[in-house]
């Protein structure tokens, strides 16, 4: 940033050796004004219009009820508003938001703190991560926050959140950051790798920028954990670092976000692990399942081996080396340090996509088939990292169950792994043993880990 805050001066002023922190309000006031002076127009309001479909009737796909509700069974399209915060990372109008404010969003506008209003697009969203990349249409010449590397972050140094909570207009609160390195805790799937503060969060902060002392941005601002529903609780946001492998793929032309693969199950470290591996202290993930096409697998990484590290940062969560992963970005190599029987060794793993190996093979039940409006496609890596399937998983998954298939009892997400004694793994094989059986039906389905059955009669 181009300036120097009196903050700064006032740190020059003081004799070596002193702490470098600010001794009274006053001082922290004088260090605050100009850094929101320099921050918050970079910093802009959502507004987004999202189409939401109607409602189906329950009796949806019942031949005797179709005749008499007809076009009824279906509710009208429903508009939705959603208001967020969002930040501006170029001058030609590359934002950062949150996936869950524009992720579905038909109609976007963007706010800026002068008022200036503009239309934009998204680029590209992903909601497993939260974050969405959008473009402002016809914009130059804007504001813009430099990105601040995370690894370069502490604990206890001084934070900005600056957003448009409640809807009430572009408000700024300040904390510190609290922790590192928090996975798991906020959103999503588990997967999630944050930046903790304590800075108030408040609803409608989501998007909004979380920024240091200098005014470079440390992450987005995506949610809080509070146990009274207000913002007196621990505010939790993307790092920096992974919204710019956000921004490298959307310039790419990319519009859904890819992640490498690891292929590999994995527990963290504790105590009662370390002392069984004879390790002086916590710290690492234990090797506890490998696919077979895993790129781990390929450079001598084993079940049982403890994963240290990736690319010289410590890693004590699957959450924690997927982010690393991810932030390096596919088509590079990571440098992966791994024990092995007391031995540290250190190996190159090319980062690579989930391979379509062998094809999904996607098929629609039509009308002349059983289940009409089932989508099923053949497990493989890419279908078990999208659908957050356990590795070892094969069968047909249910990616849509349609109306019938959801009235016998199927989900998305089921993995059909036999009907009766007959093992499937393609989608054709389902087909074919719906039109040769007729009456009742026993499907043995991976759903979240275990093993059911669906029974049903036609």
């Amino acid at each position: 940033m181009r300036y120097i805050s009196a903050f700064l001066i006032v740190m020059l002023a003081l004799p070596a050796g002193a702490q470098q922190v600010p001794q009274s309000a006053a001082q922290m006031q004088l260090s605050f004004v100009p850094l929101v002076k320099e921050a918050a127009p970079a910093v802009v309001n959502i507004y987004a219009k999202i189409v939401r479909p109607g409602r189906s009737s329950p009796f949806a796909g019942d031949p005797f009820f179709e005749r008499f509700f007809q076009d009824r069974r279906r509710g009208l399209p429903q508009l939705q508003n959603s208001l967020g915060s969002g930040v501006i990372l170029s001058a030609d109008g590359i934002v950062v938001s949150n996936y869950h404010v524009v992720g579905d969003a038909t109609d976007i506008r963007v706010v800026l703190a002068d008022r200036r209003e503009f239309s934009a697009r998204v680029l590209l969203g992903d909601a497993e991560s939260d974050l969405a990349i959008l473009q402002i249409d016809v914009a130059t010449d804007l504001p813009f926050l430099p990105l601040r590397e995370a690894e370069t972050v502490e604990v206890g140094e001084l934070a900005l959140a600056i957003g448009n909570p409640f809807g009430v207009g572009q408000t700024v609160s300040s904390g510190i950051v609290s922790g590192l390195a928090r996975s798991g805790t906020a959103t999503g799937s588990g997967r999630g790798y944050f930046i903790q503060t304590d800075a108030p969060i408040n609803p409608g902060n989501s998007g909004g920028a979380l920024v240091d002392i200098e005014g470079r941005l440390i992450g987005i601002n995506t949610s809080i954990l509070t146990r009274s529903g207000g913002s007196n609780g621990i505010g939790f946001a993307i790092p920096a670092d992974l919204v710019a492998a956000f921004v490298r793929q959307a310039k790419a032309g990319r519009t859904e976000f890819e992640r490498p693969w690891a292929g590999i199950n994995g527990q963290a470290v504790d105590a009662g692990i370390a002392r069984a591996l004879g390790f002086d202290r916590p710290g690492g993930i234990v090797v506890s399942g490998l696919h077979p096409a895993s790129p781990f697998g390929d450079v001598d990484v084993a079940v049982g081996d403890v994963i240290t590290a990736v690319n010289g940062q410590p890693v004590n969560t699957p959450s924690e080396m997927v982010y690393r992963m991810s932030v390096t970005g596919p088509g590079r190599a990571a440098q992966i340090s791994r024990v092995r029987d007391g031995m540290e060794a250190t190996v190159e793993v090319a980062l690579v996509a989930a391979p379509e190996v062998p094809p999904r093979e996607e098929r629609r039940l039509n009308a002349r088939e059983l289940l009409e409006g089932m989508e099923l496609s053949r497990v493989n890596p890419a279908v078990i990292d999208e659908f957050n399937l356990p590795l070892e998983a094969a069968g047909v998954l249910v990616s849509d169950p349609g109306p019938l298939g959801r009235r016998v009892g199927l989900r998305r997400g089921d993995v059909i792994m036999a009907m009766g004694d007959v093992v499937v793994t393609r989608p054709g094989e389902v087909a074919t043993l719906f039109a040769r059986r007729a009456g009742r039906y026993d499907l043995i389905v991976l759903r979240d880990g275990r093993r059911i059955n669906v029974r049903f009669r036609t």
